[in-house]
């Protein structure tokens, strides 16, 4: 009886795993096969290639033309990877125009590594953990989000916003779903 071994390679968060099979082969030569798929280290979730599947956060954000500053800021904190995951997660999306709306220089700076904490705790007020459709909103809610602040919803007239800002569209991902808002949602100062 002659044998064939497999060799199949996974990457999980980093770590390779290496998982080997003897599989019976009746009839034919004795061959070995190595089946291994180049991984790229330090990759995550967000190398993944899946042209086919229901894109998520990230790749809907960065085939967006409105949203490329939040997708440099997502680079620039190295949250690119995290919104990749699975989730569920909810996010309040601003477009350029309201990067545009904030101080000169502002977002340069939170550009920078140095400033790498402050521009996370920014991005992470805009993330909460589970997906809320527009449906889901009421009039005076509040939602925890990442950073450990609370926004204020609002619901007038069918339109929701958020801390304010206006929910100007709804788009489901993979892994939740985006609230694009007209505004950059600021965090209260911590004490």
């Amino acid at each position: 009886m002659k044998m064939k071994h497999v060799i199949y390679t996974f990457c999980i968060l980093g770590f390779g795993i290496i998982i080997s099979s003897c599989n019976s082969n009746s009839g034919g030569e004795d061959k070995a096969t190595n089946q291994t798929e180049e991984i790229n280290p330090g990759a995550g979730q967000s190398a993944v290639q899946d042209e086919t599947s229901q894109k998520d956060i990230v790749k809907v954000a960065v085939g967006s033309a409105d949203h490329t500053t939040l997708v440099a800021a997502l680079k620039a904190a190295e949250y690119v990877d995290v919104l990749s995951n699975a989730g569920p997660f909810t996010v309040f999306a601003p477009t350029n125009a309201a990067f545009d709306k904030l101080p000169a220089g502002t977002v340069e700076g939170l550009l920078k590594p140095e400033k790498r904490p402050d521009l996370r705790n920014i991005l992470e007020y805009h993330v909460y953990v589970g997906k809320l459709e527009q449906s889901f909103f009421k009039d005076g809610q509040s939602l925890g989000q990442v950073n450990g602040g609370k926004v204020a919803m609002g619901v007038k007239d069918g339109k929701v916003t958020v801390n304010g800002a206006n929910i100007l569209a709804s788009v489901p991902c993979s892994n939740g779903i985006i609230h694009v808002v007209d505004a950059v949602l600021l965090p209260p100062e911590k004490k």
